[in-house]
């Protein structure tokens, strides 16, 4: 269960965004493009202390792009390179936003999603008022009873997909997805993501 409070940010997520995608080689962004949010999902920290969230974004001409991003309430040492945006948390405070391909909470929250079939954190309200309507959804294809601990990881690019380094296989972080780009897909259990009026794609594969 992911808690969702109702809060103001500054920079907002968008704007995060915004500024961040342009600098990437795989985004085909431009720093006037217009951006627009298609979908997001959350997996817990079994520890509590990092949000992990999915954000899905539709370039102008159509594409769709996944930002996974993690949040944290103090830097990640030795990931300055993934470093998206000091962001200010109305309730929570200063946070600290990543690329989430460079922080071990987010390879060891998927990798379990992937392997054992699981899916999104549901999302409850932190006033206690229910739960947070979804704007995404997330499933993955394995049926292991466990997955190894993910504590640290090694990331390379590979044209529009993030190659992260578990330990314990790859994951195959495609961040232009739903499209066909002339490459092959990489054989392996696979996390699928649905968004706005039903579309859907596979997202992250799992390479051993």
């Amino acid at each position: 269960m992911a808690i969702i409070h109702r809060a103001d940010l500054r920079p907002s997520k968008l704007e995060a965004l915004a500024a961040w995608l342009p600098a990437q080689p795989w985004s085909g962004v431009t720093t006037d493009a217009r951006l627009d949010v298609v979908g997001k999902f959350r997996f817990d920290d079994p520890a509590g202390e990092v949000g992990v969230e999915t954000i899905l974004v539709r370039r102008p001409d159509g594409r769709v792009l996944q930002a996974p991003l993690t949040y944290r309430g103090a830097p990640l040492p030795g990931a300055e390179a993934f470093l998206v945006t000091e962001m200010h948390h109305s309730v929570l405070g200063q946070r600290w936003v990543y690329d989430a391909v460079g922080d071990p909470v987010y390879a060891d929250v998927v990798r379990r999603a992937i392997a054992t079939g699981g899916h999104e954190a549901a999302l409850e309200r932190a006033d206690g008022s229910g739960a947070w309507e979804a704007e995404g959804r997330a499933s993955g294809s394995g049926s292991a009873a466990d997955s190894p601990t993910v504590t640290s990881v090694s990331v390379r690019s590979d044209g529009t997909r993030s190659l992260v380094d578990t330990g314990h296989g790859t994951l195959s972080v495609l961040r232009v997805v739903g499209a066909d780009l002339g490459t092959a897909q990489p054989s392996g259990e696979t996390l699928t993501g649905t968004w706005r009026d039903g579309e859907g794609a596979v997202l992250v594969v799992l390479r051993s």
